[in-house]
């Protein structure tokens, strides 16, 4: 291989770069681990071997574990880990979390590798579900959000503890977060959830684009995730319910106004949500 550097000049040294690798679970998670090629974080490590591989493949040590919320595909790994690592376990302050060493909420930050991460609670999913967002500027490139299973590239998780409103809320404050942030979110699903979001928006020419590439990349036997909420926000039907298109969807669905009932406010976009979302729960 031609080796383009010149000795005698060589390039200044610079801080080791950071990786995220998506590590296949069970039948369509991703464990998320955070490296600098010495030092490793893990994202809900719901199983801890394939976790313990990808450390001892690339000689990695864990250095600490961060939770988005108690579901046991999130957690079910903290236990056998902590026995190889002793390290810090940071998540919401839910108790049925039992391993948390570091309680965080709302706005509160933690540092990670050299990097920043501030927690958004994003309840709806489950009540003390939290998200971990990391801005620019960063040794990534690009804003970073990991957020469980609220965010999913073109869905969201089911709402099974909070309410509907809960869950719009939460992808609300998503959705302001920089279009170039990367979604790191916990399942592949985006095939399934690109075909109920074209049951949603049939005429979206950004879906269609989106839908080609997606199915080209796991053709080939890629990963879909991240995405990017520039994506998100032109394609995904849950963070479009302000969306004419959608609205009208909703409206069919239910044959129904749907108004809300304010002058200033031709539809409540919880009732649009809700309709959306249960929508696809029988999809």
């Amino acid at each position: 291989m031609k080796n383009d550097a010149n000795p005698s000049n060589p390039a200044p040294s610079s801080k080791p770069t950071l990786r995220i690798t998506g590590i296949p679970a069970f039948q369509d998670n991703y464990l998320w681990l955070i490296d600098d090629g010495e030092h490793a974080v893990a994202v809900d490590p719901g199983d801890a071997q394939p976790v313990l591989d990808e450390l001892n493949k690339r000689n990695l040590t864990l250095t600490s574990i961060l939770v988005t919320h108690h579901h046991a595909d999130h957690i079910g790994g903290i236990d056998a880990l902590l026995k190889h690592y002793s390290v810090p376990v940071i998540g919401p302050a839910d108790s049925r979390i039992p391993q948390l060493t570091q309680r965080v909420a709302d706005g509160e930050t933690y540092t990670l590798l050299g990097q920043t991460a501030q927690v958004i609670e994003v309840p709806g999913h489950t009540l003390h579900h939290i998200a971990y967002f990391i801005n620019q500027p960063n040794a990534f490139g690009a804003p970073l959000l990991f957020c469980g299973d609220t965010l999913f590239a073109a869905g969201c998780g089911r709402v099974f503890e909070g309410t509907f409103t809960q869950m719009r809320q939460s992808l609300a404050k998503l959705r302001e977060l920089p279009e170039s942030t990367r979604i790191y979110c916990a399942h592949e699903y985006t095939q399934a959830n690109l075909a109920f979001a074209l049951a949603v928006e049939p005429q979206n020419k950004l879906l269609h684009q989106r839908i080609e590439s997606v199915n080209e990349l796991r053709a080939a036997g890629l990963p879909s995730i991240p995405s990017i909420l520039a994506d998100e926000l032109g394609t995904n039907p849950f963070l479009r319910y302000d969306n004419d298109a959608v609205i009208a969807a909703a409206v069919r669905r239910t044959n129904t106004r749907l108004d809300a009932h304010n002058s200033e406010v031709k539809y409540d976009h919880d009732v649009i949500f809700a309709v959306i979302r249960q929508w696809k729960d029988i999809f």
